[in-house]
């Protein structure tokens, strides 16, 4: 389990801007004057938390911590806004926004990957909440269904575009609710990222907040028997056991933390050291790289945990990902 104070400090956090529809960057394409619409007319669940996407990650963190925290003194809160936010009334208003057109690219993949997240984690209450949203998951996996198979190169940024991030999430849906699905990213991941050897590492760029390194690993660790991956590793990053690329282990610095891009680099903070636990645990502890990957996710909490909520460009955010790196022995 969570500890119960962190676990209510993250909630707080986040329930603070969950509903919160000012300020809002919208993923919005206009097709004449009557596309001009509030966030809320546009999407009447996901319409706070600055953007759409975080406003779906917002909600997987209040759904895990209530199921990991159930005791914490914000549990009543989340129920409450749950139950009158995750209805069939409300998807069916997501679901309309999809229907619209030049809607095919909005928040892909990393939107997309979050969705599915969230479904599962709301599929785990006895609430109706994963029945409300089981239609919008389907939609997602349905758009991951038919872009993967024309993805012909993986992207690899270190921001919202990657792919390997979006299909850690995706895979992790799909063997429980979509097989057909866990199968097709599996194959992708293979035809992308099977042959990678000796990556250099050279990030972060300077609004990161995915390690596209790490991430890519994270992933193959998914679909990959625990040997196979352990064989694939060793060549991808074959002097981590010596310390090298020397940028994986050294957390970022954030120069600004009320700037949005800037304050991405606590986000990779995060990122980082969820990516680096659930590698050590991939790996087992038998290998030299788990005892200074370990090392290396402690140093990049202990960069970015303490200042979640410096600014609300960070605030809206970052403790998804500090969710994610403290809660990643438990996913693995």
């Amino acid at each position: 389990m969570i500890d119960p104070d962190t676990a209510a400090r993250f909630a707080r956090i986040t329930l603070a801007h969950v509903g919160r529809e000012y300020p809002h960057k919208l993923d919005h394409v206009l097709s004449g004057p009557q596309d001009a619409a509030t966030p809320s007319a546009l999407h009447p669940i996901f319409h706070g938390s600055f953007d759409w996407h975080s406003c779906v990650h917002a909600w997987w963190q209040l759904l895990t911590l209530l199921r990991r925290a159930p005791d914490m003194p914000e549990a009543a809160a989340v129920n409450t806004r749950a139950d009158a936010m995750l209805t069939p009334a409300l998807v069916a208003g997501e679901l309309a926004y999809l229907d619209r057109p030049d809607s095919g690219g909005f928040e892909r993949p990393y939107g997309w990957g979050w969705l599915l997240a969230l479904h599962d984690e709301a599929a785990r209450h006895d609430a109706g909440w994963g029945d409300a949203l089981e239609p919008l998951a389907r939609a997602f996996a349905t758009r991951f269904a038919g872009y993967l198979p024309k993805l012909t190169y993986a992207v690899r940024a270190g921001t919202h575009g990657n792919t390997a991030f979006a299909l850690v999430l995706a895979h992790d849906w799909a063997t429980t609710h979509d097989p057909a699905l866990a199968a097709l990213i599996g194959e992708r991941a293979r035809d992308w990222f099977a042959t990678d050897r000796a990556c250099q590492a050279w990030e972060p760029s300077g609004d990161d907040f995915l390690s596209p390194a790490l991430v890519e690993a994270l992933l193959m660790s998914r679909i990959l028997p625990a040997d196979a991956f352990a064989t694939w590793f060793d060549a991808f990053l074959p002097d981590l056991a010596g310390g090298e690329p020397a940028t994986l282990f050294t957390p970022a610095t954030v120069s600004d933390r009320s700037d949005g891009k800037i304050a991405h680099l606590d986000g990779l903070n995060l990122s980082r050291a969820w990516c680096w636990r659930g590698i050590a645990s991939a790996l087992g502890p038998g290998h030299p790289v788990a005892s200074p990957a370990l090392h290396a996710a402690e140093a990049h909490l202990a960069a970015s945990l303490p200042h979640l909520d410096d600014d609300y460009a960070g605030a809206h955010w970052l403790a998804t990902f500090a969710l994610l790196a403290t809660t990643a022995s438990l996913r693995a």
